[in-house]
């Protein structure tokens, strides 16, 4: 690095720097969003829910609400498919608000963390009952309904009513780490995005820095050379962000495929169980006896544990379940491992 890339990037250090010392709005900070802003007009993928300022808007806070809630934990590339299924059933809030709680649970299916549909549930109730089908314009308005934290509020706030207010999410701090050249936590890196923030493009500034830690400037091997923003980056990548994952758990588990005149026996998780409460899933059974084949096995993973999964068609020994047609298998609120299993089997469209 020679000289001028050196005092350059020390500069803009100060710039992202959390103390209130350091001027927020150093000289180079309006190149930085200009380069960003740049590059995202060019190469900002193309999703579904994606706003941008000065176009026609056509999805509006509903949509970008959904997309939101949907993306958190969740791969964008498994969340679209999920995000088009979810608005043809749901297609305004006030269709959301009126549906049961097990027609949404269904609709999720598929996409785990089902807390994250019973708060969207709950805040589509909030706004269409309590605040006449209208939804918030500011972040504050938006923190105060079920299930919406700091950055979901920012988020929205930002991308659909231009509110000046800086995200932070996994990818952002990623990026202001690195650009920074230093570790940060907490309030400091919501210090340090709001003193990047473009006021006069919030929403797409917003979506530009989680797209370049998605894109770019990813956890592993990121692509420094591409970088429209590399010239103000302290580490060129150098950094290593994050602690080290935690080692995956194994563990084998057994599911009856109990299947008699078109219909499937599924038995109810405990409406207090730690995760997927009442949904419905295979009746879970201890290894037949006779070490017999299987009828088929899969793998599925939950949080920090690896399932190997093995199906038995044969009765199940439960008394306590109910009977699912078929043709009514779409409609229950399945956990994503039943979904996969009855996929397999052919009792579901899509793939294994």
């Amino acid at each position: 690095m020679d000289g001028d890339q050196a005092a350059h990037r020390g500069a803009f250090e100060s710039v992202v720097s959390t103390d209130p010392g350091k001027n927020p709005h150093g000289c180079l900070v309006p190149d930085f969003r200009s380069r960003l802003l740049e590059w995202y007009d060019v190469h900002a993928r193309d999703l579904p829910w994606r706003e941008r300022h000065g176009e026609k808007r056509h999805h509006g806070p509903y949509r970008v609400w959904v997309s939101e809630i949907m993306l958190q934990q969740t791969r964008v590339a498994a969340v679209i498919a999920h995000y088009h299924k979810f608005l043809r059933r749901f297609p305004t809030v006030q269709k959301l608000a009126a549906a049961r709680e097990t027609s949404v649970l269904a609709a999720w299916s598929g996409l785990g963390y089902y807390r994250r549909a019973r708060m969207l549930h709950a805040a589509a109730k909030a706004i269409a009952r309590e605040l006449g089908g209208k939804f918030p314009e500011s972040a504050a308005g938006w923190r105060e309904l079920p299930g919406i934290g700091r950055y979901t509020a920012a988020a929205i706030a930002s991308i659909t009513f231009d509110e000046p207010v800086a995200v932070v999410d996994g990818n952002v701090e990623r990026v202001l780490q690195r650009v920074g050249g230093k570790r940060i936590s907490g309030a400091q890196f919501w210090q340090s995005a709001e003193a990047l923030l473009d006021r006069e493009r919030p929403g797409d500034f917003n979506q530009a820095m989680m797209e370049l830690g998605a894109t770019v400037c990813t956890p592993r091997a990121p692509a420094c050379l591409t970088c429209p923003v590399a010239e103000w980056c302290a580490t060129r990548g150098e950094m290593a962000i994050g602690p080290k994952a935690a080692r995956q758990k194994k563990r084998e588990i057994h599911y009856a495929l109990d299947y008699r005149d078109g219909k499937v026996l599924l038995v109810q998780r405990p409406h207090d169980a730690t995760l997927m409460a009442g949904m419905w899933e295979l009746p879970e059974i201890a290894p037949p006896a006779d070490h017999g084949k299987p009828a088929f096995t899969l793998r599925h993973s939950i949080t920090v544990t690896d399932y190997t999964v093995r199906v038995w068609r044969q009765p199940s020994q439960y008394l306590v379940g109910k009977w699912v047609a078929r043709s009514s298998l779409t409609k229950q609120a399945l956990t994503g491992l039943a979904r996969k299993i009855l996929r397999k089997e052919g009792m579901l469209a899509g793939s294994a």
